[in-house]
Formats: structure tokens, sequence, C-alpha cells
């Protein structure tokens, strides 16, 4: 995923105001580079999950959708913890039985907060149990 250091630090900005409280948002895309940062809020409002608010979600989607976009990513913040996928993100990725992914061919950006001065970014396809950590190109 390419995404530009303006946009980047948005998402970053985001997750650091809404601490302790995990962020989330969405990334719109064209061909594998974000376009657009579409902050949520957190139905959750908790330190430990994060679940798009349903207003936010069809606004948000609506508003990819329009514009032509891809969703290529959906971002939340990790505020204790390392960003790498707990096993509550991994069955959000997913929905029903037989179990399907809830978003197909879109990508999981985890901020990590544990250190707030050094916040450490990462990027995640989750298909299923497959969990596969993804290249994140920032540039200027």
């Amino acid at each position: 995923m390419r995404i530009s250091r303006e946009l980047l630090d948005d998402i970053i900005a985001h997750a650091r105001a809404e601490a302790p409280n995990e962020c989330v948002g969405m990334i719109a895309s064209r061909d594998g580079e974000a376009v657009a940062v579409h902050r949520a809020r957190n139905a959750e409002a908790s330190p430990l999950r994060y679940d798009v608010h349903t207003e936010d979600l069809h606004r948000i989607l609506n508003g990819i959708d329009e514009d032509g976009l891809d969703l290529g990513a959906i971002y939340h913040s990790h505020t204790r913890s390392d960003p790498l996928p707990s096993q509550t993100d991994i069955n959000l990725a997913s929905f029903g039985k037989p179990r399907q992914p809830a978003y197909p061919g879109t990508l999981y950006m985890i901020v990590g907060l544990k250190d707030p001065a050094a916040p450490d970014v990462r990027v995640w396809s989750i298909v299923l149990d497959d969990v596969e950590e993804v290249p994140l190109e920032v540039v200027p």
C-alpha cells in the first residue's frame, strides 16, 4: 500500500486524539494508492475494540463509491500494544456461517501507540484466518 506522509500523519493524529480509546477510519484508494482518509466514530468507545459507527460506515462507503474509488483499508489503533492483528481484529474481518471476508480485497492498517512518541504503523491482509503483513510505502 502506498500512502502520502500527509495522509499517514492524519491517521496517526486521529489515533492520538482518540487515545486511550481505539480510533477507527477508512482509507479510500485508487490502484493501491491511498487518496483520502475518512475518520469514523468508534461505536465501542473502547481501548480494546473498535466498531465503525453504522451512520459513519454508510456515509463513508457511499462517498467512496460515488467518487469512483475503492475501500483500500480500514484503520484502527492499538493504544497499549504492538500493531499486530488481535484475534478480535481477525474476527471483525469476516462474518457469516460459513465465514467470508467482510470487505474482500480490503487491507487493515493498525497504528500502534504503545510508545506515543514513536507510533508504529503496519498494514495487514486478513482473509479469514490467513494473516499476512503487507508492505507500507510512505511517499512525500
